[in-house]
C-alpha cells in the first residue's frame, strides 16, 4: 500500500538526519538509522489511520449532538428527533471490529490527534448536505449505502475542507509529505477495507527494500563518491546540496545493487525528488550526473539488472 518513492523520500530523510548526527553519537549507537527509518515509516503509516479515525468520529458525533439537543432545558421536537444512524453505520463498525485497528490506535496513541471542535466543524457541515439528508431518509442498510455516505464524509466534507487541511498540515508531523501517499491509502481503503491488516501496512519486501536501501548507501558511501565526484564539473561536492548528494549516492546505489529496479525508473524517481525536496536547479543536476554516471557504468558493463518475475 506504501509506494516506492515513499519509501525513497523516507530513506533520503534518514540518511540526511545521520548526516546530521555528531560523529560520536552515531558511533554509539549503531541502530540509529534502522531505528530512524523505522519510526518515519511508522508515523508516515499513522497519517492514514488518523485520516479514517476523524471520518469515523465525525459520524459518531451523531450520538453525541443527539444527547446535547435532548439535554436543552426546553427542547424542540426537531431536538427530540435527531437521527443516530450514521454512528451505527455498519461500514464504521466493520472497521472498528478490526481488533488490528484498535490495537494501532492504541499503540500509536492516536486519539490524541483528534481535535474535538474539528469534529463538531465537520458534522455540522455533512448533517447539511443534501446526501446526509437522503441517508438517514432511508429506513433500510445496504453495504452499499453505508459505505457511500462514509466515503461521501471524507471526500466531500473532510478532503475538500481547506481549513482542515491546512490544520493537518500544521499539527500532524509529515502531512505535507506524506498526504500524497495517504489519499492513496484512502482510496484503497475504500475499495478494500475488510482485508486491512492494520498494523501491518508495509509488505515485507518494501520493508526490506527500504532498509536494504538505507544500509547500502552507508556502506558504499566512499564507492558511491568515487563515481560521483568525477562527474561534478564546475561543482565542488562541498558546496553542491546535502539533499543532492544523498540523492546521487542512492541512485547510484540502485543502479549496481538493486537488480530489479529499471535504471530508466531509478533516474526518473529522483529527478522528481531532487525537484520536491531540493533546489529549483536539482533535478537537472540529478538528472545530469546520474544519466553520466550511468553511461559509463554501461559502457563498462557494470550494470546487472534482472526482471523483477524472475527473483527468488
Amino acid at each position: 500500500m506504501i509506494s516506492r518513492r515513499n519509501i525513497r523520500v523516507k530513506v533520503m530523510q534518514t540518511l540526511y538526519t545521520l548526516e546530521t548526527t555528531d560523529a560520536e553519537a552515531l558511533d554509539k549507537n549503531k541502530k540509529l538509522g534502522t531505528n530512524i527509518l523505522n519510526e518515519k515509516l511508522s508515523r508516515s503509516l499513522d497519517l492514514f489511520i488518523i485520516s479514517i479515525l476523524y471520518t469515523i468520529r465525525t459520524a459518531q458525533y451523531a450520538e453525541t449532538d443527539a444527547h446535547q439537543r435532548a439535554s436543552k432545558y426546553l427542547p424542540t421536537k426537531e431536538d427530540l428527533s435527531v437521527s443516530t444512524k450514521i454512528a451505527g453505520n455498519e461500514f464504521i463498525w466493520q472497521i472498528l471490529s478490526n481488533q488490528t485497528f484498535a490495537e494501532r490506535v492504541k499503540e500509536s496513541k492516536l486519539e490524541h490527534f483528534v481535535n474535538e471542535e474539528w469534529i463538531k466543524k465537520l458534522y455540522s457541515s455533512l448533517v447539511k448536505t443534501e446526501e446526509y439528508q437522503q441517508y438517514i431518509a432511508e429506513q433500510s442498510r445496504t453495504p452499499k449505502t453505508e459505505k457511500a455516505i462514509i466515503r461521501f464524509l471524507w471526500e466531500q466534507q473532510l478532503l475538500v475542507n481547506e481549513g482542515l487541511m491546512e490544520y493537518f498540515s500544521e499539527e500532524l508531523p509529515g502531512w505535507e509529505d506524506d498526504s500524497e501517499m495517504t489519499l492513496m491509502l484512502m482510496e484503497n481503503f475504500f475499495k478494500n477495507s475488510n482485508k486491512i491488516n492494520y498494523l501491518s501496512l508495509i509488505s515485507g519486501e518494501k520493508r526490506e527494500y527500504a532498509h536494504d536501501l538505507m544500509q547500502t548507501v552507508l556502506d558504499k558511501k566512499d564507492y558511491c563518491m568515487e563515481l560521483i565526484e568525477p562527474k561534478l564539473i564546475n561543482w565542488d561536492s562541498e558546496r553542491v546540496a546535502l539533499i543532492d548528494l544523498l540523492l546521487l549516492r542512492m541512485g547510484v546505489c540502485e543502479f549496481l545493487f538493486f537488480p530489479t529496479i529499471p535504471t530508466k525508473v531509478t533516474i526518473n524517481e529522483y529527478i522528481e525528488l531532487a525537484k520536491l525536496y531540493s533546489t529549483p536547479q536539482s533535478g537537472q543536476f540529478v538528472n545530469g550526473v546520474l544519466d553520466n554516471i550511468l553511461k559509463d557504468l554501461e559502457k563498462d558493463n557494470r550494470i546487472r539488472k534482472q526482471d523483477r518475475a524472475r527473483k527468488s
